[in-house]
């Protein structure tokens, strides 16, 4: 090897192009097209689109899904947005041109405007919820129902306990006066007690 080999290696290296590649632990670009804010514009939920064609939900900084068509995303966001509205939270959700443009494509296939297509999917969202809080009310009633049946057996266990011992201690003390018969005057402390006839 020659002395200035190092010194060419670097000046070759220098004058290279820079190879683009991704690096490990960097995450892959996702711009934003929908965004839920609340009334200090702090970022509630959003939609983004992900190098590709991968469209991401993320709820408070944490990404819950993808999916390959991001409208009823949207529709999940405007739910939200409903319920916190209704709640007396001052929210905005604002989306891109190419989400509108998603959202009328698809009306005009269902023979709808954009409003009338995505306020029906919003709707599915609210029956949902009517359905699983019906749910909650249904098994809350079952619940109660099994308890009061539970405690009714839990009663009647309880009586045949008391029985039981009741016989138990009859037992007890049917054995002790037996023992107490067989026993002559004063021997009984030198002898084995017998064993009794009963099991």
């Amino acid at each position: 090897m020659s002395r200035n080999s190092k010194a060419k290696r670097d000046k070759r290296k220098k004058q290279q192009p820079k190879r683009p590649f991704v690096r490990l632990g960097q995450a892959p670009q996702v711009i934003n097209h929908a965004v839920l804010q609340d009334a200090e514009g702090r970022v509630v939920a959003a939609i983004g689109l992900q190098v590709g064609s991968e469209w991401m939900l993320s709820i408070g900084g944490q990404t819950m899904g993808s999916a390959d068509n991001p409208v009823p995303m949207l529709a999940m966001l405007k739910h939200l947005a409903n319920l916190q509205e209704a709640e007396g939270n001052t929210i905005s959700l604002k989306y891109s041109t190419q989400l509108q443009q998603m959202i009328d494509d698809l009306a005009a296939d269902e023979g709808q405007t954009a409003e009338e297509y995505l306020t029906k999917l919003v709707s599915e969202f609210q029956n949902a919820d009517a359905d699983a809080d019906a749910d909650e009310d249904g098994d809350a009633e079952d619940t109660a129902q099994d308890a009061g049946t539970e405690a009714v057996a839990d009663d009647a266990a309880a009586d045949g306990d008391t029985a039981s011992a009741t016989d138990s201690a009859a037992d007890a003390s049917d054995e002790a006066s037996d023992t107490a018969a067989d026993a002559p005057d004063g021997d009984s402390a030198d002898k084995e007690p017998k064993k009794s006839k009963k099991a």
